[in-house]
């Protein structure tokens, strides 16, 4: 059958051939007409265009051409049309069969549009971006994006020659979103955004729900199916509470270690590697710098632009769920560091995504970070913020993740973040506090603790905000733990000091406890503190060379006796010598040298006291699970204090922060009884001059306001950990 038909209106001609056309769905494909059901088809190269049944092949109907275009329409049988049919489509070159993109029905349905309209869908990652699916029989993705704004939004891709004309989306007004259902298009598909913004600029996008993308350079998305959901393996939960011992090994991926040199291990190999020696070492959690795909290799992926696809630099999305798995079986959880504050200008990120301020706000004085020069979420728009909760509850549910280690929380809560006077727009109240972001974070915490039970947030919080870790409903942020900055800030500032002075900055370790219980805090000796200058942990202590390692031990020996869960950066552990360099490995060479292999060997027993003696863990954050023995012997920088745990079972740690070792130092303690040593850094396997005490009886002598006291010797630089025997 052919059939000519009643022409289109030049305009929409002329507008589906430039790509232009706001509603190509209104003249494209299936549509009934006086004359009958008119086929029409925009198959740019095309020679011949037949419509046969999808499932027969039998022919229904020729199209014509239009007039110097690529349009093709036709009549064509509209009982046989509707059970499906199909294009045969002569190339010149080729033939090929094609299904009509037109003749699909709505990807979204009525309660998906009307949710995210709202800002309320919890899970917009299962509608929005690219998902396969099977319509009317006929396999292929659905494409979904939100660009409100877009005067017409195309997806293009290997599949279609990256020619914005082939798939023109459909614009659902109620919710801002442009959808299509592509045949033929399947795993391993690439693809981008194609827009065309109300100023005519056509921009190429990434899909900010892609599930995978393009290794940098290159900015495509890459087509991969939705991650199964995940359920929380037995334990996890009781293994991120506050009451368990949480020792996180910080990790950047691209250069714990490395290959042939110079190239990086993928997620399986870090699988076979991270993963058993970090529990090897006795760590109860890994943390990865930022995972999400990002362009720029020198950011850490702390600027990305894929917030919903791990990085391709290490493998695939498949890849990376394994990494997951293998953490789990062998008892580690793992935590992301997920970047919500802010994202870079590259052109195929979410800036500007439609041609508007869209993702960001329009204002540079809201949305622009001068520090990082990156553009900062507009948590003023319930789209924005759900996209966002969205991606927190993604990587929890669909890789089974067991926390986000929030990044710059402090520059989402202040208006005036790094900004002089003037430079900043104050909030509705006229005050300094961005009061959508804290709604946010509010949302975010509370969304995760319903959808995601014993999963945990970390704050990388740099102020005195209150309230971090309380809940929401008490008028907190809703984190489960909160970064104690300040407590690292003023630690690493007195190890850093010359021991002869620190007795005139003894306040920089005790005031840490004047708020050490106002906020469940994680103590930090992350990344951050080995870059830009600042040197590596080993290098930050002052002296010879035993001292620097004997000072090195004693900090990590106060830092696992303090009341806090753990964190140490990768590196750390053996005391490497170079400040971190993020495109090399760790010099894991240094551990031929005993005094390296002495402070492994150290942290490794520091974590399995630390977890097989709940005192040291379980009241971590309540005031009754610490207390001052010795903290006014300023002229000897020694300090002493119990931890205590539910039971009444207690530690004694005793830390002397000079070189000269202290003998029969009488110690106030808890009980009468006999103590042993269960930590010593100045031990001899640990690289130490071996000062120590082995198993003490207490005397009734009284000290320190206790009935009961020990007579000990304090090794130089050296922290002792004692319980009863």
């Amino acid at each position: 059958m052919s059939s000519k038909t009643k022409p289109l209106p030049e305009a929409d001609i002329h507008a589906l051939m430039r790509a232009e056309h706001g509603d190509p769905f209104a003249v494209l494909g299936p549509h009934e007409t006086a004359e009958g059901l008119v086929v029409r088809a925009l198959l740019p190269g095309a020679q011949h265009v037949a419509v046969v049944h999808s499932r027969t092949g039998w022919p229904l109907s020729i199209l014509s051409r239009h007039p110097e275009s690529d349009l093709f329409s036709g009549l064509v049988p509209a009982a046989e049309a509707r059970m499906g049919y199909s294009f045969q489509v002569d190339w010149d070159t080729h033939t090929s069969r094609l299904e009509d993109p037109y003749r699909f029905p709505f990807v979204l349905g009525e309660t998906d549009v009307w949710l995210l309209a709202e800002g309320t869908h919890l899970r917009p990652w299962e509608r929005l971006g690219a998902h396969l699916r099977e319509m009317d029989g006929v396999k292929g993705v659905a494409f979904a994006v939100w660009a409100p704004n877009a005067k017409r939004v195309s997806v293009v891709g290997s599949f279609n020659n990256w020619d914005g004309r082939r798939h023109m989306m459909r614009l659902r007004r109620e919710c801002g979103v442009w959808e299509i259902f592509a045949p033929h298009v399947s795993v391993g598909d690439s693809y981008e955004f194609e827009i065309l913004s109300a100023q005519d600029e056509v921009l190429r996008k990434a899909d900010p729900f892609a599930f995978s993308a393009q290794l940098r350079p290159d900015t495509a998305c890459v087509v991969q199916p939705l991650p199964a959901p995940v359920k929380m393996p037995e334990g996890r939960a009781a293994a991120n509470g506050r009451d368990a011992p949480i020792s996180i090994y910080e990790v950047h991926l691209g250069s714990w270690r490395r290959k042939n040199g110079h190239e990086w291990l993928d997620y399986r190999e870090l699988a076979d590697t991270l993963v058993p020696y970090a529990r090897d070492m006795g760590f109860t959690h890994i943390e990865l710098l930022p995972v999400s795909e990002h362009p720029f290799d020198g950011s850490w992926g702390y600027q990305p632009i894929g917030l919903y696809a791990p990085t391709s630099r290490f493998g695939t999305p498949g890849d990376f769920r394994h990494f997951v798995e293998a953490a789990h079986a062998a008892g580690l959880g793992v935590i992301l560091d997920w970047v919500p504050a802010h994202f870079p200008t590259d052109s195929h990120g979410l800036g500007r995504f439609d041609g508007t301020a869209l993702y960001e706000y329009a204002d540079p004085r809201e949305g622009f970070h001068n520090d990082w020069q990156t553009l900062i979420f507009n948590y003023a728009r319930t789209e924005v913020r759900n996209y966002l909760v969205g991606n927190a509850l993604y990587w929890l549910e669909r890789y089974g993740v067991d926390g986000l280690r929030v990044d710059a929380v402090a520059s989402m809560l202040y208006r005036d973040y790094s900004r002089k006077s003037g430079e900043w727009v104050p909030n509705a109240l006229g005050g300094r506090e961005n009061l959508e972001a804290i709604e946010f974070l509010r949302r975010m915490n509370r969304v995760v603790g319903i959808e995601r039970p014993g999963a945990m947030t970390v704050a990388e919080e740099s102020t005195s905000f209150p309230g971090v870790t309380r809940p929401p409903e008490d008028g907190g942020l809703g984190f489960h733990y909160k970064w104690n900055m300040g407590w690292m800030n003023d630690t690493l500032a007195y190890a850093g000091t010359d021991p002869v002075y620190r007795k005139h900055h003894h306040r920089q370790i005790t005031f840490g406890l004047m708020y050490a219980h106002s906020e469940n805090f994680v103590l930090p000796l992350s990344h951050d503190e080995v870059v830009h200058g600042k040197g590596s942990m080993i290098g930050r202590m002052p002296g010879d060379e035993w001292q620097k390692f004997a000072g090195l031990r004693n900090l990590y020996g106060y830092l696992w006796a303090y009341p806090g869960k753990k964190l140490l950066f990768m590196g750390g552990e053996f005391a490497q010598y170079a400040e971190w360099n993020a495109d090399r490995s760790l010099d894991w060479h240094l551990l031929e040298h005993a005094a390296h292999q002495g402070v492994r060997r150290l942290v490794r027993d520091l974590n399995n006291v630390y977890r097989h003696f709940p005192a040291l863990h379980e009241l971590d954050h309540e005031a009754r699970g610490f207390e001052w023995i010795v903290h006014d012997d300023a002229d000897q920088s020694v300090f002493a204090f119990v931890r205590r745990a539910r039971d009444g079972a207690f530690v004694v740690v005793v830390c002397n922060f000079t070189p000269v070792p202290r003998h029969g130092y009488r110690l106030g303690v808890p009980s009468s009884g006999s103590y042993r040593e269960v930590i010593n850094t100045d031990g001899v396997v640990y690289g130490g001059s071996g000062v120590g005490n082995g198993v003490v009886e207490s005397s009734p002598v009284a000290w320190h306001g206790k009935t009961d006291s020990l007579s000990i010797s304090v090794p130089p630089l050296g922290t002792l950990m004692w319980v009863l025997v």
